[in-house]
């Protein structure tokens, strides 16, 4: 077999390897849209994040800050973090500090979390805003939204357009009533984690074999 055969097999099994990953990429995205039908996630790619010294400086800062959280859940829920969320397809757990009210890029008020057994990895931060902000937040940042819910001690959470519907506990769990939030905007930053689908993306592709 020839060189010139060589390189064209060569390019044809890469180009079917990347068009399987995307069609994955794209059907477990899909899927956990499906099963979240109140979510509404960011879908931007590398390509389209300005990737600029501003934003790397920013980034560098968040992970240096956030460094002790990395593998250790416990240390975050000694700075104050709970949970809000149980596992999110494609996402994570999320954890939120009620003390964190302005944007800092070294103090996300909400941590992201994935979870194999009892080992816990950071894996994002997300901010949630009462509306798109006016001004970028981090350069080239894309949004998504959260539908209005109740939320439970134990993570557990239901859509519900009003705190007047939700129960005193949780349908699923039984645990106790957290607190009610109306429609939120929200805002992902995968800073621990590397994602496929974008640095600002609702959904990570990579999070599929942490799915509960």
């Amino acid at each position: 077999m020839n060189a010139r055969r060589l390189a064209l097999l060569a390019a044809a099994a890469t180009a079917a390897a990347a068009t399987a990953f995307v069609a994955y990429a794209a059907a477990a995205t899909s899927s956990s849209q499906a099963s979240m039908p109140n979510m509404v996630m960011s879908h931007a790619t590398e390509s389209q994040t300005v990737v600029s010294q501003v934003l790397a400086r920013q980034l560098a800062a968040g992970r240096l800050a956030t460094a002790k959280y990395a593998t250790s859940l416990a240390a975050a829920k000694q700075d104050g973090y709970f949970i809000i969320t149980r596992d999110i397809p494609d996402m994570g757990w999320h954890f939120l500090n009620p003390k964190v009210t302005k944007f800092d890029i070294r103090k996300p008020p909400i941590l992201v979390y994935n979870r194999r057994g009892s080992q816990w990895q950071l894996v994002a931060f997300e901010w949630v805003f009462p509306k798109k902000p006016t001004t970028t937040p981090l350069p080239g940042a894309t949004y998504g939204t959260f539908g209005a819910a109740c939320h439970y001690k134990d993570g557990t959470f239901v859509f519900k357009a009003s705190q007047d519907e939700c129960a005193p506990k949780s349908p699923q769990t039984g645990a106790a009533f957290g607190f009610w939030h109306p429609d939120f905007v929200t805002l992902h930053v995968w800073l621990w984690y590397p994602n496929p689908s974008g640095l600002y993306s609702g959904m990570n592709p990579l999070m599929h074999p942490f799915n509960s």
